[in-house]
């Protein structure tokens, strides 16, 4: 990861700890790049590096590839983050809001949904969406 990536990562931890944001899980593909900005993120906001889980189903994936990762997620987990790659977070985000059409690097999109188990995310638009992008 190059600094201006580091930058990025950090930027946007800070801003979700300053939100409170406190995940249950943390997924990341096994790419350097993925890994790397989770682990930053994680500094962040007091999540323990060892506790994130590397997906290979992120690496290389599809909207549909990554929605079933969404799927399968335990259902006690309500706050998840999944760090992977482009274009395929952002045609994921904009399948799941149309008012995401593009995901700049390190950007973090935002969704909550009425649901009352992972299963069911992509079956209705989320309640809430939110993107926040390092150059905000």
């Amino acid at each position: 990861m190059d600094d201006r990536g580091r930058r990025d990562a950090l930027t946007m931890g800070k801003r979700l700890s300053e939100r409170g944001v406190k995940p249950d899980l943390l997924v990341s593909s096994p790419a350097l790049r993925a890994l790397t900005t989770a682990q930053l993120i994680a500094d962040e906001i007091g999540y323990q590096r060892k506790g994130i889980v590397v997906d290979e189903r992120i690496y290389a994936s599809s909207p549909d590839g990554l929605l079933a990762v969404v799927c399968a997620l335990d259902h006690k987990l309500k706050r998840v983050m999944l760090f992977g790659h482009n274009p395929e977070f952002t045609d994921l985000s904009h399948r799941l809001s149309s008012e995401i059409t593009d995901m700049p690097t390190c950007a973090v999109a935002e969704f909550r949904f009425d649901v009352k188990a992972w299963a069911d995310v992509g079956e209705i638009g989320p309640a809430k969406t939110n993107l926040d992008v390092p150059k905000k």
